[in-house]
């Protein structure tokens, strides 16, 4: 029995360090490619994370279907770079591969659901979340 916690507290630590160095990877490149892009282009749209949102999309579709092909890649190097890099970067990317997932099911109420509500669910958070700042530091 205590042989088997350790191998999994192992496995554990080993999945969080691979996480945790993509994800930091993967946020330290979108604040340089934020940061760049709007200097590039001085509007007011956000299109430094609208570029990111899409590039992080297109990066876990390559993932995805590299892995279907097989031995492509290794499941640390898949964790690496779908949960670690591109959550780090955008986690609309995953949001988009759950989607396509949906849409590869068939599921679509879920899809509804899931696209309608984010969409819907986010705004109102991000205003909840502003009018409770307000509220307290009125």
């Amino acid at each position: 029995m205590t042989n088997n916690i350790i191998f999994y507290l192992y496995a554990l630590m080993k999945e969080i360090l691979i996480v945790g160095i993509g994800g930091g990877i993967g946020s330290i490149v979108r604040l340089l490619s934020q940061r760049g892009i709007q200097r590039m282009v001085e509007i007011s749209f956000p299109l430094g994370t609208f570029f990111i949102n899409i590039i992080g999309s297109f990066i876990i579709g390559v993932v995805y279907a590299l892995s279907e092909r097989g031995n492509f890649l290794t499941p640390e190097i898949r964790l690496f770079l779908t949960v670690g890099f591109c959550g780090g970067f955008t986690t609309f990317s995953t949001f988009s591969y759950d989607n396509f997932n949906m849409i590869s099911e068939k599921l679509w109420q879920s899809l509804l659901l899931n696209v309608g509500g984010s969409l819907f669910f986010g705004i109102l958070a991000v205003y909840l979340g502003v009018a409770a700042v307000r509220l307290v530091f009125s």
